[in-house]
């Protein structure tokens, strides 16, 4: 029950994130949701896209660096409070999330959040015995 994410490091230069969508755009691979991260020197883009193989191969061999981490898509209710019930969960659970952010579409009537979480495996065993909704990664792909 985890999606595959892509993370492409950057030089933090006008035009790199453009040069990334320029590629991925030619390869005809949709970005499905992005979290950018970055300091002073480099960038950490991390994406959710239909088809990870290849967006892999076709940024690597335009020199860019590329890893694959597993995330877990968990669906969100879409009302105050909703994100605040999974966090409480997680946090009751002694567990630390590294980084989250939102994706870029509802989930029939709910938000879907991504998060990257120390001991994924025990992430997901938790948010499942507490009955939410994690997402499968194929799933999320093609969202």
């Amino acid at each position: 029950m985890f999606t595959e994410q892509i993370s492409i490091f950057l030089e933090n230069k006008t035009g790199r994130i453009a040069e990334v969508t320029s590629i991925l755009a030619e390869a005809d691979i949709n970005i499905r949701a992005l979290s950018l991260a970055d300091t002073s020197d480099f960038g950490v883009l991390r994406l959710i896209v239909n088809n990870n193989e290849k967006a892999g191969e076709v940024l690597k061999s335009q020199g860019f660096t590329v890893n694959k981490t597993r995330v877990v898509a968990v669906e969100v209710e879409d009302k105050p409070g909703g994100l605040h019930n999974i966090l409480d969960v997680i946090n009751k659970a002694g567990l630390n999330i590294e980084y989250m952010y939102a994706f870029v579409q509802h989930s029939k009537s709910n938000a879907v959040m991504i998060f990257r979480f120390d001991k994924v495996d025990d992430a997901v065993i938790v948010l499942k015995e507490n009955g939410m909704a994690v997402i499968d990664g194929d799933k999320v792909s093609r969202m």
